[in-house]
């Protein structure tokens, strides 16, 4: 059985380097691929640049999005990724600090799956993940011709 990948999208390594912490304390067992901007994950989606040779079964299970990303901010990852029927059903949660209500109104729009600002202290932040990735890989249903 192979492991489901989520791509974590998160330019801060502070804030990377605990979320790669809070996925270590998870039951799961992930396959973490972490990009520190917007135009690496477009590059990791669509396996171009220096993702090219990337495995087609490394297509992300669930895709975890920062929106205030440098190059290319996540809004505009979303909306690509959307635009793509092959990522059409994967689960995009957006995990940022920004409460703004034209930000939470924008992520919707584009077709984000869930929006959630990031905890402050890491108990609370790795429990986060544990539930957004629980739910989105092992407890929701997806439509057939949806992620593998």
């Amino acid at each position: 059985m192979s492991r489901e990948t989520i791509l974590l999208v998160e330019d801060n390594p502070d804030e990377a380097e605990l979320a790669l912490l809070g996925f270590g304390e998870i039951d799961g067992d992930y396959d973490i691929q972490l990009v520190p901007n917007g135009e690496e994950a477009l590059d990791f989606l669509f396996a171009r640049g220096q993702h090219a040779d990337r495995p087609r079964e490394r297509k992300p299970d669930l895709v975890i999005l920062d929106i205030d990303l440098p190059r290319v901010n996540g809004f505009e990852v979303l909306k690509q990724l959307r635009q793509d029927p092959e990522y059409r059903y994967t689960p995009v949660v957006i995990l940022t600090t920004s409460d703004e209500q034209s930000d939470i109104l924008r992520g919707y729009q584009l077709g984000v799956n869930s929006y959630l600002c990031k905890p402050v202290d890491f108990e609370s932040f790795a429990d986060l993940l544990q539930q957004v990735s629980r739910y989105w890989l092992k407890s929701n249903t997806f439509p057939k011709d949806g992620p593998s």
